[in-house]
C-alpha cells in the first residue's frame, strides 16, 4: 500500500515510517496539514494515518474537509487524545479506525492490513485463486501447499493484484504502490519485478494487457 503517515513527533514519525516500510509499504511522512494536503492531490494513497494536533490545525477539521470533498481514502487517527468523545467525533466525520498513543507497532501493522481488506471488500485474510493460498494478514503465499518466499516489494504488487482480482492496474499505478515522493523511478522497475513474481508464481500468475497494464491471471492447479 502506499500510506501517507501527518504526524509532527519526529521520533515516533521516524519509527512509523521505518514500520511501514519494513512491511513492504511505501510510505510518505509529512508534518503540516497544509503538507498533507499538497501530498493528496500529488499522489493517489490507499491510506492516511493521521494524528488530531499539528502545528497548523486540527487533524479532524482537515479530515471532515476530506470527507466534504468526496475523498474515501481510509484514515486511521493516530493521537493521545484518549477519551471516548474524542473517539466518536473522530468516527463520526470519517476516520475508519482510531489508534490512541503510545501503541505497539505491530497493532499498526495489524490494523492496517485489516483496514485494506476492508476497503477492497473482503475482511477476510484468507483468498485462494487457482491452487493459490494466500494470506493476507501473515503475508503468505502457498502453491500446492508449498511456501512461496516473497521480498518485501515483491508482495507489494502481488498484493495489489490480490486486492484487485479482476481489475487492470497500469504501469503508473504500480510505480505509485512502490515510490514514494522522494525515490527516483526506474524506468524497467514494475516489468523487473513483474519478471520475478511470474519466475516465483508461475508465468501465467501476472497477465499483461499490452499498451494497458497487468491484472491477476489465473492459475491452473499443476499436475
Amino acid at each position: 500500500m502506499r500510506i501517507l503517515l501527518v504526524e509532527d513527533d519526529p521520533i515516533l514519525g521516524m519509527a512509523v515510517r521505518d514500520q511501514l516500510m519494513d512491511d513492504g509499504h511505501t510510505a510518505d511522512w509529512v508534518k503540516r496539514l497544509d503538507e498533507a494536503g499538497v501530498a493528496i492531490h500529488a499522489a493517489a494513497f490507499e491510506l492516511i494515518l493521521l494524528d488530531l494536533m499539528l502545528p497548523d490545525g486540527r487533524g479532524l477539521d482537515f479530515l471532515k474537509r476530506l470527507r466534504s470533498a468526496g475523498d474515501v481514502t481510509p484514515v486511521m487517527v493516530l493521537t493521545a487524545l484518549d477519551q471516548i468523545s474524542d473517539r466518536i467525533a473522530a468516527l463520526d466525520v470519517g476516520a475508519d479506525d482510531y489508534l490512541i498513543k503510545p501503541f505497539d507497532l505491530f497493532e499498526l501493522s495489524a490494523r492496517i492490513r485489516a483496514v485494506g481488506r476492508r476497503y477492497c471488500g473482503n475482511p477476510n485474510p484468507l483468498v485462494a485463486f487457482g491452487d493459490f493460498e494466500v494470506d493476507l494478514a501473515a503475508r503468505s503465499i502457498r502453491r500446492g501447499g508449498r511456501l512461496v518466499q516473497l521480498t518485501a516489494r515483491e508482495w507489494s504488487l502481488f498484493e495489489a493484484f490480490v486486492q484487485r482480482p479482476n481489475q487492470l492496474i497500469s504501469k503508473s499505478q504500480l510505480e505509485e504502490r512502490l515510490y514514494s515522493f522522494e525515490a527516483e523511478i526506474q524506468s524497467n522497475t514494475i516489468e523487473v519485478y513483474i519478471g520475478r513474481l511470474r519466475k516465483k508464481l508461475g508465468a501465467e500468475a501476472i497477465e499483461t494487457v499490452r499498451g494497458i497494464g497487468y491484472r491477476l491471471g489465473s492459475p491452473g492447479t499443476r499436475a
